[in-house]
């Protein structure tokens, strides 16, 4: 008897742990990260994951909670950190650090998403708000509820000198820091730097009230990929 129930104390807790852990593996969003670019990037996650690089081919893995909304995933390319994780990006670098912590300095291609918001949906989108630097991929890692969305175009090496950067295309709020392409107040519309973006990628933000043709949504529950450099 007293065996018995020794038996049990022990079995008792393992079934707490197994059922704690189903339920936060579940509870969970997993996106994965490729970088299919012949070169290397620093991929980054805020604010989930932080940074890691990645080499050609290689894939990340992030589980990301329910609930999580303004978060961002990006490629850094031109990249140096020493041994603490401190350095610098030429695009996409986020004050100096690895493991990002807070948003970017542009020009980057950005995949932005929230977790199970309104309706329990995942709402989901690639920005070129703040400008580009690789070409994206964000889709649902299986077929037939929601299609993936891309900006494939090889926009750097179409840009104009008015927006080149080293690495990138600037946003032009960055540029020229103006209302009626920051949107900072009021109403504001698509301008001749942000038709060039739509152009080029249809899906994509292009400005930031682009919301009718930008702004996807899968059910709660679904999982991503973000390749860079499809």
């Amino acid at each position: 008897m007293k065996m018995g129930i020794f038996k049990s104390m022990l079995i008792f807790p393992f079934f707490l742990i197994a059922n704690f852990l189903l339920f936060t593996h579940s509870d969970a969003t997993t996106f994965d990260v490729r970088n299919n670019c012949p070169y290397t990037v620093w991929a980054a996650s805020v604010p989930v994951g932080g940074g890691r690089q990645l080499d050609s081919g290689q894939t990340w893995t992030i589980d990301v909670p329910a609930g999580t909304q303004g978060a961002r995933i990006w490629a850094r390319t031109g990249c140096n950190f020493d041994g603490s994780g401190h350095g610098k990006c030429e695009t996409g670098d986020c004050n100096g650090l690895l493991q990002c912590q807070a948003y970017v300095i542009p020009p980057n291609t950005l995949a932005e998403y929230g977790l199970k918001q309104f309706n329990d949906l995942d709402f989901f989108d690639i920005s070129l708000v703040d400008g580009f630097n690789v070409p994206m991929d964000f889709s649902p890692t299986f077929n037939g509820v929601t299609r993936g969305i891309r900006c494939t175009v090889d926009i750097n090496g179409q840009c104009s000198n008015q927006l080149r950067a080293p690495g990138g295309y600037n946003n032009p709020c960055t540029i020229f820091k103006t209302d009626n392409y920051c949107c900072n107040y009021g109403n504001c519309g698509p301008t001749e730097f942000s038709k060039f973006f739509k152009d080029r990628c249809p899906d994509a933000y292009s400005y930031p009230k682009d919301d009718q043709t930008s702004t996807f949504a899968c059910p709660t529950g679904t999982n991503y990929r973000v390749v860079f450099c499809p």
